[in-house]
């Protein structure tokens, strides 16, 4: 008989498509940066933007302890970087959270008074269209 426990579920991260503008003069800066500061979140961040799973997973992808994984994952979720996006049930019946990507993308602003382009012809700029001054 098998267990009466979903394993999985589809996840539709919700996360916002529209990019999450991070300025340097703002306090949630600092927190951005701290958390981004180990290459192992950068890696859990990066393993998340490609397909939201449970901290054990995550930990397995990027080679690290399930322990390190998870203050890596707790640093993220208060900066804002990932999100528990759903919960799934172990063979034993134990939640697990799965976590993903809270904004699609960041962006890092520098400089003073700079907007997001909405344009649809922003995407052949220079800049990608990301970004530009205002004024």
């Amino acid at each position: 008989m098998g267990s009466p426990f979903p394993l999985r579920t589809p996840v539709a991260s919700s996360a916002d498509e529209t990019p999450r503008l991070v300025d340097l003069d703002d306090d949630v800066a600092d927190e951005v940066f701290e958390a981004l500061s180990a290459g192992t979140a950068r890696e859990l961040l990066a393993a998340c933007y490609d397909d939201p799973a449970t901290a054990s997973e995550l930990a397995e992808e990027v080679d690290t302890s399930l322990q390190n994984a998870r203050h890596h994952l707790d640093t993220l979720l208060e900066a804002g970087l990932v999100e528990v996006v759903d919960t799934w049930h172990s063979t034993k019946g134990r939640e697990m959270d799965v976590y993903g990507p809270a904004s699609y993308p960041l962006v890092i602003v520098l400089g003073d008074d700079v907007e997001q382009d909405p344009s649809p012809s922003a995407a052949d700029a220079p800049n990608g269209g990301a970004l530009s001054p205002s004024g």
